[in-house]
């Protein structure tokens, strides 16, 4: 089989911050904002609606930088921690946490289960089974090939200069 991966990449340089998708295929984009994985189409859409300018600190003109940092990291977050669920709830296969690395120019911050809004309850009984304990009546296996062989075609050969 095949393996894959869907990357996102995060940085800052001199120029400020930056995100990148690489796809399983290969192709890459840089963008505002980026969503991969089985849950991305409702992550983007939060993200569509949900994003502004104004989260990133390049086009805000503003007083106080502690309070335009507080303000913008609270509404990334958020956006994020939103956009994250929406694929959580709209699809089966992308988990039941919500994690985020906030990456600025001074470091990364990791955070793990920031919400869990998917959380795996306890079950109201054990429902382990002994192997072999689910019998079946009859057994049928069929060949699915049944006939192959190799016709030579005789003409010219290809031209392989």
């Amino acid at each position: 089989g095949h393996v894959g991966a869907a990357l996102v990449l995060g940085g800052v340089d001199s120029t400020g911050p930056h995100l990148f998708t690489i796809h399983p295929h290969g192709s890459t984009d840089k963008l505002p904002y980026v969503t991969l994985g089985s849950g991305s189409l409702a992550a983007m859409a939060l993200f569509e609606s949900g994003w502004t300018k104004d989260m990133d600190v390049r086009h805000v003109q503003i007083k106080s930088i502690l309070t335009l940092i507080i303000h913008q990291r609270q509404n990334a977050l958020n956006l994020v921690k939103a956009a994250i669920s929406a694929g959580i709830f709209n699809d089966l296969g992308s988990g039941s946490n919500v994690d985020a690395c906030i990456i600025t120019g001074t470091g990364t911050e990791m955070l793990r289960n920031v919400e869990m809004p998917n959380q795996r309850v306890q079950k109201e009984r054990s429902y382990g089974f002994r192997r072999g304990t689910t019998a079946w009546k009859t057994e049928s296996v069929r060949d699915l090939v049944v006939d192959e062989g190799v016709k030579v075609l005789v003409g010219e050969a290809m031209d392989t200069t």
